[in-house]
């Protein structure tokens, strides 16, 4: 008893799907690592604008990186420039991890909008952090974040944790708040989870937020039958 178990994983196949959705046990090893590269690459340069996760598709001779943000603008840029700029920077990354420089693999990188960005535990999450960095205090950026997050209609339970140094204080210690249910032991509730990391001057805090929200269609009809 007491062990954790990610959210997103214990559901993988029942309410959640793979953020890398291709196979080649031959050149398994290779593929893991060009997407651990171009998604770390991505990670860090985004995650200041409304990232909230990258997904991989890969074919016979093409690579579709598909990143939903909830500011597409900001990386598209004016007339489509900073979308071709990250589309080389993502092509030389992908070229120094590639294990088999012969063969020739197309990169297209697809934006995808994200509409309700208060519903979703990476931004919520990175939104927090934000804010601590900008030093408010974090008891009111608990309350402010959860009743944002409780308003949208899908929503049915949530919680946040932060854990370090808080307020600058001497022991690092650990806060939480929740409202609402949050079945984590249900495999068909919809369990939103995510982490980030506050880089403020008397040390990181870590942000950790769980989000419920309404079961899928399919699964609600699942139960029926």
């Amino acid at each position: 008893m007491g062990r954790k178990v990610n959210p997103f994983v214990f559901r993988l196949g029942v309410t959640k799907g793979w953020k890398s959705r291709w196979f080649d046990a031959r050149n398994y090893t290779g593929f893991l690592k060009e997407d651990y590269v171009i998604r770390s690459f991505l990670t860090k340069k985004l995650v200041k604008l409304g990232l909230e996760k990258i997904e991989i598709e890969r074919s016979a001779n093409r690579m579709t990186v598909i990143i939903f943000t909830s500011r597409p603008g900001l990386i598209i840029g004016k007339g489509g420039g900073g979308i071709e700029a990250l589309k080389n920077e993502v092509t030389k990354k992908y070229n120094e991890a590639r294990k088999d420089k012969k063969t020739k693999t197309e990169i297209r990188l697809q934006i995808e909008e994200v509409s309700r960005p208060d519903s979703h535990a990476q931004l919520v999450a990175q939104q927090a952090a934000d804010q601590l960095e900008k030093r408010i205090p974090f008891r009111r950026i608990l309350k402010q974040t959860l009743e944002k997050v409780m308003q949208n209609k899908e929503v049915k339970g949530a919680k946040m944790k932060m854990a370090g140094r808080l307020d600058g204080s001497e022991m690092s210690r650990v806060e939480w708040l929740g409202k609402g249910k949050m079945p984590l032991q249900t495999l068909m509730a919809d369990i939103d989870y995510a982490k980030a990391q506050a880089y403020c001057t008397y040390g990181v805090i870590g942000i950790t937020v769980w989000i419920h929200k309404e079961e899928m269609p399919q699964m609600k009809s699942r139960k029926t039958e």
